[in-house]
């Protein structure tokens, strides 16, 4: 499972240091690929394979499901960590997400995230309103 926030740096080459609490479940490969709100998604191979599982059972005349799996796979990469524990960041997925060196990675439970800095404290103070203000149940049985 996937928690926490962490700051690494982007380097030159648009490679990123996993965060160390990350990588003994990402160590034997991930994919990364477009997420919603202008970020990464970064699943382990499995949770990823699981995923694809339910897209294979998506129906494909539903205009709204073929766009998402198109914009959803198609920016899809596989990547296994270096010996120095980086990964390298597509070039395309650099620029979906906006991301220059300062980067936000975070924990989402089945999936890491990478936000560029500026847009998570954006998204994070916008968020949060909504968040400490909840008055109605969100996720059912939650709470």
């Amino acid at each position: 499972m996937f928690l926490g926030t962490h700051t690494p740096k982007l380097d030159e080459k648009g490679r990123v240091i996993l965060p160390a609490k990350f990588r003994e479940e990402l160590a034997s490969g991930m994919v990364v690929t477009r997420g919603q709100e202008r970020c990464l998604y970064v699943f382990s191979q499995r949770e990823f394979e699981d995923i694809t599982q339910k897209i294979r059972q998506a129906s494909i005349t539903s205009k709204q499901n073929r766009d998402f799996i198109r914009l959803f796979l198609s920016g899809a990469s596989q990547e296994i960590p270096d010996k120095q524990n980086r990964i390298t960041l597509p070039t395309n997925l650099r620029s979906y997400a906006g991301l220059d060196r300062d980067l936000t990675v975070i924990g989402a439970g089945s999936r890491a995230e990478i936000w560029d800095t500026e847009a998570w404290n954006a998204y994070y103070e916008s968020a949060e309103a909504d968040f400490v203000n909840t008055t109605e149940e969100v996720i059912p049985g939650l709470f």
